[in-house]
């Protein structure tokens, strides 16, 4: 068995797919460049009205319809759509042409029902896509075919019964030659069942094989395989607009009607998007070039940040916008969208929309019994995007600490929820590593020493005894004014921390991103992430009213300056 799913008017039907409010309206479809533009297409209301094919637009716009240019994009997309629909039921589908589609259902009703349920599926799921479409169910593709062009609504025809319910069709659902259907109309062949009463080979001696063709097909006996298609894995509608929009409102309208357009393929497919691309056509009037922006609201790979660059580009914006879990819910994306428009407007009207979604698998809902209540992933993208236009992308996530032995090195990644370990245990971070001079095989902390005394005085078996101490760092480091006297600091004032020091463990000097300097030896630079930095440091032993104090201090080698970095509990 298989079934047809034909769509009547295709030319009409993908313009008014984009445009619901048209539905149930005469409209005409035109094509041609100015100032020759004519009729393409019209629906059964726009004829009735008197439109015919090849008027020009002149004449047309003088009946009461809907003028709308031809849009190959959205007959493209419309098409994509109905693959989609077709798809969603069965994986063996024949793309027969632009407005029909073949498909396998052999099987099918142990999943969906009987073959008059499956076919009502068929329509039910081609009108949530946006197409008003006719079904038919027969034993064979050819058949069902002219069945879905001939009838509408949704049609089965039981085994065996082919050539009796296809008898009354006319011969104009054939789909040939022109020349062809003069000869028929000549003889007084004015439906299929004429055509299959005719001798065989009175027909192949005057139309040859294609009349014997033809008169297989009125009968309903042409057995063939489908020719399963197999187009590329994409998601992608466009609209041109009949007029430049300035405002973000009404594109917003446009925007929402084609996501939504999206979410439906994509559901057909039981699948979801993790990003989604959108082209603006702009009506640049000027000589100069507009300003593309491409903005990034998810990090590379798997984890999240937000990155922005800018591109020159002539009469385009693009925007990309990454989600960290793939998610199907077309009002989350509009939001979105809206939120990035507008802090990122386009420099100039839009005349065309294009809007592609990238497929990914969707996101298991089910969680642990044990785990913490995490925020729905959409609502936290939807705060995340509200929070990053009033303040700044650059200015909201996680931070996430740099590779790198410079203190206080950190970059601003994009928020997302951590994945848990099976084990429900916390991963460790990257091993300490010993500076120069230090045992490497060992750390303060393993020893539970401050390392003022176990690497300066005290050493390793003696430090092991001691208590465990950490060092309490002080937001931003406090000023220090420091007396050295032979290379080592001799008194320190910084705030309240004042006095003489008692015992002196250093210096230890670190250094990086030299390289970027240029030159061959290390260079000494301001304390920006982005250049090359050096600092000595050292740990003091200050006596104070309560005793000895432990405190770490540096010195940055461009500036010469002194800072309390934290000290020691």
């Amino acid at each position: 068995m298989n079934a047809a799913i034909y769509v009547p008017d295709f030319l009409v039907a993908a313009v008014v797919r984009m445009e619901p409010a048209l539905r149930g309206k005469a409209v005409a479809v035109l094509e041609g460049k100015p100032p020759v533009v004519t009729v393409a297409a019209m629906n059964e209301a726009a004829a009735a009205a008197g439109i015919e094919p090849g008027m020009t637009k002149l004449q047309a716009a003088a009946y009461p319809v809907e003028l709308r240019p031809r849009s190959t994009a959205q007959e493209a997309a419309a098409h994509a759509a109905l693959l989609d629909c077709a798809q969603a039921f069965s994986p063996r589908v024949e793309a027969t042409a632009a407005d029909t589609v073949v498909l396998d259902v052999a099987g099918l009703d142990r999943l969906f029902g009987p073959p008059a349920k499956l076919a009502q599926d068929f329509e039910q799921r081609a009108r949530e896509l946006g197409l008003q479409a006719n079904v038919a169910v027969a034993a064979n593709p050819d058949a069902a075919i002219l069945a879905a062009r001939g009838f509408a609504g949704v049609t089965v025809i039981p085994p065996g019964k082919q050539a009796e319910r296809l008898g009354s069709l006319p011969v104009d659902v054939l789909q040939v030659a022109p020349e062809i259907l003069e000869t028929l109309d000549r003889w007084g062949v004015r439906n299929l069942r004429a055509l299959a009463a005719l001798p065989d080979v009175a027909m192949v001696e005057r139309l040859g094989q294609e009349g014997l063709r033809l008169q297989k097909l009125a009968r309903g006996a042409v057995e063939r395989p489908l020719v399963p298609a197999e187009p590329p894995l994409e998601f992608e509608e466009t609209m041109e607009l009949e007029y430049p929009v300035a405002l973000l409102e009404p594109l917003a309208f446009v925007l929402g009607r084609l996501l939504e357009q999206l979410c439906a393929r994509l559901g057909a497919r039981a699948l979801a998007t993790n990003e989604l691309r959108l082209i603006l056509g702009l009506d640049v009037t000027d000589d100069g070039e507009e300003v593309s922006r491409s903005s990034f609201l998810v990090a590379r790979e798997n984890q999240a940040s937000a990155e922005k660059r800018e591109t020159r580009n002539q009469k385009r914006y693009c925007l990309r916008l990454r989600l960290p879990l793939p998610m199907l819910d077309s009002r989350l994306f509009l939001k979105l969208l809206q939120l990035e428009l507008r802090a990122h407007p386009p420099a100039a009207p839009v005349v065309k929309v294009t809007l592609a979604a990238e497929p990914a698998q969707p996101r298991p809902g089910q969680g642990g019994l044990f785990l913490p209540t995490t925020p729905a992933p959409d609502r936290l993208e939807l705060t995340l995007a509200r929070l990053a236009g009033i303040v700044g992308e650059q200015k909201i996530g996680a931070a996430e600490v740099l590779d790198t032995h410079r203190p206080d090195a950190f970059q601003m990644k994009r928020f997302a929820p951590s994945v848990t370990p099976a084990s429900g245990r916390l991963s460790r971070g990257r091993p300490a590593v010993a500076r120069v001079g230090e045992t490497p095989t060992r750390t303060a902390a393993e020893t539970g020493a401050p390392r003022t005394l176990a690497f300066g005085v005290l050493g390793w078996e003696t430090a092991a005894l001691l208590p465990a101490m950490a060092l309490r760092r002080f937001r931003p480091p406090l000023a220090a004014t420091v007396e050295v006297r032979d290379g080592e600091p001799v008194r320190i004032a910084a705030g309240e921390i004042r006095g003489e020091v008692a015992s002196v463990s250093g210096p230890w000097r670190s250094s990086g991103d030299w390289w970027r300097g240029g030159g061959k030896t290390p260079r000494i630079a301001t304390d920006d992430h982005g250049s090359n930095w050096a600092r000595d440091e050292w740990d003091i032993a200050v006596p104070d009213r309560r005793g000895i104090a432990l405190y770490r201090i540096y010195r940055q080698l461009d500036s010469g300056q002194w800072f309390v970095e934290g000290s020691y509990d």
